[in-house]
């Protein structure tokens, strides 16, 4: 199933029915009695964050959306029918913006939560209850942006190719892509971590490249998902692989966090060496240590080697600052 992470669409709520103006009159009456009844409200358009639903990819073929028109007021005072509402299910973690204004409308994070963008028109009032009919209003319409930012504990951000695909493969279930060229990953891929009392979400994020937060390669759709996280895990290549400079990634990774939110400049994170079992490995790391003052884990993703100390690792800090997933 594709990935998708963005939509527009167009909703209009339904109108009112109308009011309808009769009189009724027998052979004993002077003078008729009105008698009409009210028209129904129009259906609304809302939306709902739905647990079972993992992109935004049915909006992207189907983009117009409509509720249900108010049934017509009748004679002896009869109403006309409510109009059904139109019930849009999306992933939590949707956000919802009013694409003419650039105004939020509700970020739907939490399962079953729900909000209505586009409310139907008010049925007419019929002349049961008015001496004049009052004509119905039509439904609110807008144009509808829906940006999806995955919700997880742990996001695991690196270069391309730096082996966050294969650490996700060694710590869930999930069977993420994995192949010896760059952006073999190219849409967020989520996990379920097990342990003994614990478990969590983790998310393997689209490889970065530098000028991310420009938007440039994967640029803004990685760092939007990586801000829903609780820890971001720092995978470096440091074997160096492709040419390239284990301590120059590990900055530019800071750099392109620290340029997109003051929110991702702060987030707890992790530091992992990966690919400790090629031959300069340990060199690379020597160099690193030496630079940089912080703690790092090391790891052999492929042969497994310290996924043990990395899963603690994000226990540890979960179990600190977020509750278990039921």
């Amino acid at each position: 199933m594709a990935f998708v992470d963005t939509a527009r669409i167009h909703v209009k709520a339904g109108g009112g029915g109308k009011g309808c103006e009769s009189h009724y009159r027998d052979l004993w009456m002077r003078y008729p009695r009105p008698d009409g009844g009210d028209g129904g409200h129009g259906g609304s358009i809302a939306f709902v964050a739905d647990p079972r639903i993992q992109t935004l990819l049915d909006y992207r073929f189907k983009q117009h959306y409509q509720g249900e028109r108010g049934g017509h007021g009748s004679s002896s005072g009869k109403t006309g029918h409510s109009g059904d509402d139109c019930l849009l299910h999306v992933p939590v973690g949707t956000i919802l913006f009013d694409d003419e204004t650039g105004l939020l409308i509700r970020d739907l994070s939490t399962p079953g939560e729900q909000v209505i963008v586009a409310k139907g028109g008010r049925g007419g009032v019929g002349n049961k209850r008015r001496d004049t009919v009052v004509p119905p209003t039509t439904g609110e319409e807008k144009i509808v942006r829906l940006e999806l930012k995955l919700i997880a504990d742990v996001g695991l951000v690196g270069f391309p190719n730096a082996g966050k695909s294969t650490i996700i493969n060694n710590i869930s279930k999930v069977r993420s892509k994995i192949a010896n060229y760059p952006f073999t990953t190219k849409h967020p891929v989520l996990g379920i971590v097990e342990t003994d009392d614990f478990n969590f979400i983790v998310a393997d994020l689209p490889g970065l490249i530098e000028g991310a937060h420009l938007g440039k390669g994967l640029g803004i759709k990685f760092l939007k998902h990586a801000e829903r996280t609780q820890i971001l895990v720092q995978v470096i290549d440091m074997a160096g692989t492709e040419d390239r400079d284990p301590l120059e990634d590990y900055q530019s990774i800071v750099f392109e966090l620290e340029q997109y939110s003051d929110l991702l400049a702060h987030k707890k994170r992790i530091v992992v060496a990966n690919k400790m079992d090629l031959p300069d490995a340990k060199k690379h790391l020597k160099r690193f240590k030496k630079k940089y003052d912080v703690d790092i884990i090391q790891v052999s993703a492929l042969e497994h080697k310290g996924i043990d100390a990395l899963v603690d690792e994000m226990v540890r800090i979960l179990k600190s600052a977020v509750k278990p997933i039921e």
